[in-house]
């Protein structure tokens, strides 16, 4: 089929799907990336048809020759967002143009074919529809979306695959902190680094992912809760956590946070925070910020809060900083006024509970 078209879905049913009694059971406490649904969503391509074969149908496990190309070269690239069941009972998708966009961005990065934006979007909302009954009712509750792309072609050889598997997984998640957002500790890393000038950082790709583990790990064992990763080049510049960008709050009022130079994932939960700081007026600064800095102003009282942005958590505080030799307190340790302000407006937004002026709530009714 022509790469711009919107072609329809080919709904095949799951023919054993989960009885009622039991997905309910699951979605009681669902936890986050668990709990998945009853059918995928996948597409085809290869270099003589492009996209052809758009299905929902049963998930299942893939059958993989042992020789497909992302096994060994490690094409592959994903995404995430969230379908929100809304207070009237409509089912809603926030900001999907925008993965659709990053996800183009990433396949050109990985030397992988685009999918069309509109086809991106059709395949989310022709499985959120299929498995609307999967999405939690209860407050936090919501369905995990996780587009991606594998190299499939079978062969041995380092060069752009020819042909590749899209697909689209849907899993029930709850609230991502039970209880609310509390404070996280981190552990600056300086024997690690997550992504060098000219390589992958912008794009939202597994091995992006998979180096950072190593790190992650270090800072558990040192007692904290996730690693910041610093620039490549000077092991000095504050980059990215391992799964979120980070922001900073002045005692003036301004918001900062790294500027994307390409070592950075342009986050779509960083960039809808910049947009609706600014549309209300907010001093607004995507400008490096280095460690000692860092130090300085929370030492100060400068720096009066922190946090974390992504997908999964929407906005997580940040409470203690620690690394080799040194380790402090961001404010009072908790949630700032400002961190819990954009978490509460991001909340709404997404759940149709406050206006819409940018248009970001795309719904499926």
């Amino acid at each position: 089929m022509p790469t711009d078209a919107a072609a329809a879905f080919r709904f095949e049913a799951n023919p054993a799907p989960v009885a009622a009694a039991l997905r309910a059971e699951r979605l009681i406490d669902p936890g986050f990336g668990r709990v998945f649904t009853d059918h995928m969503a996948t597409i085809h391509w290869s270099d003589t048809q492009g996209w052809h074969d758009p299905r929902v149908h049963a998930r299942a496990p893939l059958t993989m020759d042992p020789a497909s190309s992302v096994l060994h070269y490690a094409q592959e690239i994903f995404e995430g967002l969230k379908a929100y069941r809304l207070d009237d009972g409509g089912i809603a998708l926030f900001r999907p143009e925008a993965n659709a966009a990053r996800f183009r961005s990433s396949a050109r990065r990985l030397a992988m074919p685009e999918l069309p934006e509109s086809l991106f979007v059709q395949s989310l909302e022709a499985l959120v529809k299929a498995d609307a009954d999967w999405i939690p009712t209860q407050d936090g509750g919501s369905l995990y979306l996780r587009p991606f792309m594998i190299a499939s072609e079978i062969f041995l050889g380092v060069k752009p695959a020819a042909e590749y598997l899209y697909m689209v997984l849907a899993s029930s998640v709850g609230a991502y902190w039970k209880g609310g957002a509390r404070a996280i500790s981190l552990w600056v890393s300086h024997d690690y680094t997550r992504a060098a000038p000219g390589g992958t950082g912008a794009a939202k790709c597994g091995g992006n992912y998979a180096t950072s583990l190593v790190a992650q790990a270090d800072a558990i064992r040192r007692g904290c809760d996730q690693v910041v990763f610093l620039d490549a080049a000077e092991r000095r510049w504050i980059e990215e956590l391992g799964g979120m960008n980070i922001f900073f709050v002045f005692d003036d009022g301004t918001l900062r946070t790294p500027a994307l130079t390409g070592t950075i994932l342009p986050g779509i939960t960083r960039d809808s925070i910049l947009t609706l700081a600014r549309a209300q007026g907010l001093r607004v600064e995507e400008e490096p910020y280095a460690v000692e800095d860092w130090r300085a102003d929370a030492a100060s009282g400068r720096l009066v809060e922190s946090f974390a942005c992504g997908t999964a958590a929407v906005v997580t505080p940040i409470g203690q900083v620690s690394g080799p030799d040194y380790a402090f307190t961001i404010g009072t340790g908790a949630t700032g006024q400002t961190t819990q302000r954009i978490l509460d407006q991001l909340t709404a937004l997404q759940r149709a509970r406050a206006p819409d002026p940018h248009g970001w709530l795309h719904r499926l009714d």
